[in-house]
């Protein structure tokens, strides 16, 4: 099962990447720039067929794909027939749609597969009352017996109706009614398959801060269950606001991972490994085959959470690529905005000529340098999520 999540969360973003460079081969076309080349993976060449100006094919190693667009900048050497439909000499609207296109298509992707999560299948949330597990209470170093809240009878999927006469409307309003309640018995009603049922658990007493439940001095009641989750379902037009809630989130994410987390890189290869940290498609795919493999969760489940991961996947990528570094799409869109800026500013003080271009010789250096440091946090991650990968079912 868990080869089967690998292999389709690998699958998926394969996808993912060829629709990325399809937004950029179909908005280059649509502007009149020539791209020449359209493959699916990497290496030796498994089958091409030339249709028009554009020969598409297979290679050998399923790791992405790639458009060749004539000219993307003045440095690349081109055929002087195809130079009025060099990227480089194209109106500054298309270079920018064009660059644009494949996180734009990462982004829609995201939306699309979020949105459907939450109308078809729903998304998990933690119950209010609903009891997930029961579990035994440390008193002293050690945890044994079945703890108060299965002795008196509660199971896992019961919901809670009231405690001690209080009506139980939160789980934090009712696990402060446990603690407020101390040592002794206590009447709490549940719902059960469609029943009502009064049980009488008889609360134990432990050392926990009164308010949070957190480790402290104040002697509370304690009942020993956990909350479980509910599944709650979106119609087509409530869905719209909470897929861009969770898409706004993710951009948050990303940023607390791009900027907070990046000093913890220090632990990827230890114990204290950040698993909210980076990771590399290696990482990620083998969190997918964990995703489908969880055992105890239901085949909808782990649709679910896998199709939220290869949206979140698709987040991120179509995130980084945007960032202002050469040789990334964001890159680019960050020369052409210093260029129009920069001719901007030259017409305010009378200057009536075409737009100068940024010579790219001069960005040579600072290129190769991000390329060298891209590759090697990349090498860095991946081998951390080899020899210590984030795991989800241990």
């Amino acid at each position: 099962m868990e080869l089967l999540g690998i292999a389709a969360f690998a699958l998926a973003l394969l996808v993912s990447v060829v629709a990325h460079e399809a937004g950029h081969f179909v908005t280059a076309r649509h502007y009149g720039m020539k791209a020449s080349k359209f493959f699916v993976g990497f290496g030796p060449t498994i089958w091409s067929r030339r249709r028009g100006e554009t020969e598409y094919g297979v290679k050998a190693i399923p790791a992405g794909g790639f458009v060749k667009i004539e000219g993307m900048t003045p440095l690349e050497e081109i055929d002087p027939a195809d130079e009025p439909r060099a990227f480089h000499n194209a109106r500054a609207r298309a270079r920018l749609v064009v660059m644009s296109a494949g996180s734009f298509v990462h982004f829609v992707i995201a939306i699309v597969l979020v949105y459907g999560v939450l109308v078809v299948l729903g998304t998990t949330t933690i119950s209010e009352s609903r009891v997930g597990a029961t579990s035994c209470i440390a008193t002293t170093a050690t945890c044994s017996g079945p703890g108060p809240a299965a002795a008196a009878g509660l199971r896992p999927g019961d919901r809670i109706v009231s405690f001690g006469g209080v009506p139980v409307t939160t789980w934090t309003q009712f696990t402060r009614q446990v603690r407020a309640h101390g040592a002794g018995p206590a009447v709490m009603v549940v719902e059960r398959d469609g029943r009502t049922l009064t049980l009488t658990p008889n609360l134990v007493e432990v050392r926990r801060d009164r308010e949070t439940g957190q480790a402290g001095d104040d002697r509370v009641g304690a009942l020993g269950v956990k909350p479980g989750t509910e599944t709650v379902h979106y119609n087509p037009i409530e869905a719209v606001p909470r897929t861009f809630d969770v898409i706004g989130s993710g951009f948050t994410g990303m940023y607390e991972t791009l900027t907070r987390r990046i000093g913890d890189i220090g632990n990827i290869f230890s114990d204290n490994r950040d698993p909210q940290g980076f990771i590399s498609v290696v990482g990620a795919a083998r969190i997918g085959g964990d995703v489908v493999s969880a055992e105890g969760s239901s085949a909808v489940d782990r649709v679910r959470n896998l199709l939220i991961l290869v949206a979140a996947i698709n987040l991120a990528v179509g995130i980084f690529n945007l960032l202002p570094l050469l040789p990334l799409d964001g890159g680019h869109i960050a020369v052409l905005g210093f260029e129009q800026a920069r001719h901007g500013l030259r017409r305010l003080r009378g200057y009536r000529g075409p737009v100068q271009k940024v010579d790219f010789a001069k960005l040579l250096p600072a290129t190769y340098a991000t390329v060298v440091v891209l590759l090697g946090f990349s090498l860095l991650v991946l081998s951390a999520d080899i020899v210590n990968p984030i795991r989800l079912n241990q």
